[in-house]
């Protein structure tokens, strides 16, 4: 898989992920919200299998 997810998107995907795995385990937050883990590991890896299926490309690098 190729890099597709770009910096501003990655910094949102890594707040965002955080932010809901912090909820989760420090605020007594609901279950779902450990699925702060999908947007952080998308956000530190660069990859989204979800944009790749749609043909979304946010990091603007072409080949």
């Amino acid at each position: 898989m190729s890099v597709n997810v770009g910096s501003i998107d990655r910094i949102i995907r890594i707040i965002a992920g955080l932010a809901l795995i912090a909820w989760a385990a420090f605020f007594n937050g609901p279950v779902w919200a450990w699925i702060g883990v999908l947007p952080l590991a998308t956000g530190l890896l660069k990859i989204c299998p979800a944009y790749s299926l749609f043909g979304i490309n946010t990091c603007g690098l072409k080949k």
